[in-house]
């Protein structure tokens, strides 16, 4: 109904402008509910921004529920939300915004609407694994139809082998063929021996004590005098009146006062150690008979087998 104000006639229904008074705007102010909250905004004298960062809404939105742009909204229920947080925000009745709202848009839509900005289509890297499974099951179902067919096609070969007959027994007396040699990794080899032990433990007499045998008998008798048969190792001629010569092959130890090796060596026959002059040197024969030892030239006899000092070997008349 107009109503008549000095002459000018104003309609309830026409909007009124909420700056030009200082009347606090209300929810029924404007045209639909987004003109009253843009309304209540501006007379509280707020941007977009702090209301958005109030509300922790986009501000995208908040511009849209001003104009009551449902399109660029998300689904109904969420814009029921953020009108309700938008109204709370400035001081307004939250649920008195919201039944404003239906009322502006009476028509219901009860499904919901993915926000605005969701991709609806299905991710590449997804349909690439999908399709790359489906081969792989694709490909392991026709091998084990190929495999499955060759084994059907490919003929039976223990069904199809005949037993041998066996052998027929013959009559009569066996006949054996001659042994044949041992293979070379069964055959055994002979057993160590060390060299002069038989002998040494042959010789053994009623009192423990370890005795030179006898000479064998075809051997010729040790010679009085020495003689060169090889080269003569150890201490260079005239250093030291003691030489020991082998008369056959023997190894021979010589070892110092604290038991270090001086010399230590297989001599063959006639190779012969000539001593150096140092006290406490040891000789040590392995075999008897083996070594013959020299004074000055001169035979002192044969060296006994075992450790034996050098100073009493050459003390022997």
């Amino acid at each position: 109904m107009p109503l008549q104000s000095g002459g000018e006639v104003i309609s309830q229904d026409a909007p009124r402008d909420a700056t030009a008074s200082s009347e606090p705007v209300t929810l029924a102010f404007g045209p639909h509910v987004g003109a009253a909250l843009r309304a209540a905004r501006e007379q509280s004298g707020l941007s977009l921004i702090q209301v958005a960062e109030q509300t922790r809404i986009r501000r995208a939105y908040l511009a849209a529920i001003e104009d009551l742009r449902l399109d660029e909204l998300p689904s109904r229920p969420f814009t029921i939300g953020y009108v309700r947080a938008y109204a709370l925000a400035l001081g307004l009745d939250g649920e008195a915004a919201v039944a404003r709202f239906k009322a502006d848009e009476p028509l219901l839509d009860d499904t919901l609407r993915a926000p605005v900005g969701v991709n609806r289509g299905i991710d590449p890297r997804v349909l690439t694994i999908v399709i790359g499974g489906l081969l792989i099951i694709a490909a392991i179902i026709i091998w084990n139809i190929a495999q499955r067919s060759l084994s059907e096609r490919s003929p039976q070969v223990a069904s199809t082998l005949q037993a041998a007959p066996p052998p027929a027994a013959e009559t009569g007396p066996v006949r054996l063929g001659a042994p044949l040699p041992a293979p070379v990794e069964s055959t055994i080899p002979p057993a160590y021996e060390t060299p002069g032990l038989a002998a040494a433990m042959a010789a053994k007499d009623g009192t423990g004590q370890l005795t030179p045998p006898a000479e064998p008998t075809n051997r010729p008798p040790p010679p009085t005098t020495f003689v060169a048969q090889g080269p003569v190792y150890g201490a260079a001629e005239g250093a030291s009146p003691v030489i020991f010569q082998a008369r056959k092959s023997t190894a021979l130890i010589v070892r110092g006062l604290g038991g270090e090796a001086y010399f230590a060596r297989q001599l063959a026959e006639g190779e012969a150690y000539r001593a150096p002059n140092i006290k406490g040197l040891t000789i040590e024969a392995l075999e008897p008979g083996a070594v013959q030892i020299f004074v000055d030239g001169q035979s002192r006899g044969l060296v006994p087998v075992g450790v034996s000092k050098v100073v009493q070997l050459t003390a022997l008349p």
